[in-house]
């Protein structure tokens, strides 16, 4: 429902700023998430919390699965930014390993970065976008520092605490984790923002507006609980752990999702009203 020019005049100066941003963010060209997971429950449960943690609507952050049908020609004017999501595809296994749904994704997702890296265009990779843009910019990603499946404790670098986008999560805070395989080499043109005590790139940014995380920047605990019980049978714990994997996590003292995706939003919406 549009706001009436008369009220804004009558607003507080308080509300008169909460309207300008709901305004400005519904002005701009849609943000595009690219989806990998296969299961319903897991893909949906991801893409409501990345409309949470954005502060996007479903018309501002357009979903597309490509696990499901080949990703069309992605034309960059048309998008504000694009966030990759998470999945239990791994980037490392060797390519006779992989099934064919999985090279077609990888052979795709390569093709859109030559345009994203060459344009320097606004793109954040969570988790399994993290060994996509580094294998595509010459990382050594493999299994030396993998993590479980828990709440764990995020530093900043130098160059992450002077970054416009991570600059705004603070110098250390909590996030949830679990992956099989991580980034053990960077190239010398990457910029290492973040790490933990047990995986030293935890995120990285080639150029200057494109980003990828270890970490999972839309993850609570609900969302871990949910994806537990879906990837139960995915090799990332014994099965029998599952209850026990989810009350670490509470244990932990992650409380709240750092604030990544809110910030990318902030950063690199683009105007979409002409």
């Amino acid at each position: 429902m549009s706001v009436p020019v008369w009220s804004v005049n009558g607003l507080t100066s308080n509300m008169a700023a909460v309207w300008r941003q709901s305004r400005r963010v519904r002005d701009v060209k849609p943000f595009l998430l690219l989806a990998i997971r296969a299961e319903d429950v897991a893909a949906d449960d991801e893409y409501g919390a990345m409309l949470r943690f954005s502060g996007l609507d479903e018309g501002q952050l357009r979903r597309v699965r490509i696990e499901q049908a080949p990703l069309a020609t992605v034309d960059l004017e048309q998008w504000s930014g694009i966030i990759l999501g998470g999945g239990p595809f791994q980037a490392s296994d060797p390519e006779d390993a992989k099934s064919a749904t999985q090279r077609r994704v990888e052979s795709e997702l390569s093709a859109l970065l030559d345009d994203v890296v060459e344009r320097d265009f606004p793109f954040l990779g969570a988790c399994y976008g993290i060994g996509t843009l580094g294998r595509h910019q010459g990382a050594v990603v493999d299994h030396t520092f993998h993590e479980p499946i828990s709440g764990i404790q995020i530093k900043l670098t130098e160059a992450g605490e002077h970054d416009p986008l991570f600059s705004r999560a603070g110098s250390q805070f909590g996030a949830y984790v679990g992956h099989k395989e991580a980034i053990s080499k960077l190239p010398a043109h990457a910029v290492i923002l973040a790490y933990s005590e047990s995986c030293p790139v935890q995120a990285f940014r080639v150029g200057t507006r494109v980003y990828a995380t270890q970490f999972h920047p839309e993850l609570d605990l609900n969302g871990l609980a949910t994806r537990v019980e879906v990837y139960k049978y995915a090799g990332y714990f014994e099965p029998e752990e599952a209850d026990a994997v989810v009350a670490a996590a509470r244990a932990s003292g992650v409380t709240e999702v750092p604030n990544i995706l809110k910030g990318f939003v902030e950063l690199f919406a683009r105007d979409g009203s002409g």
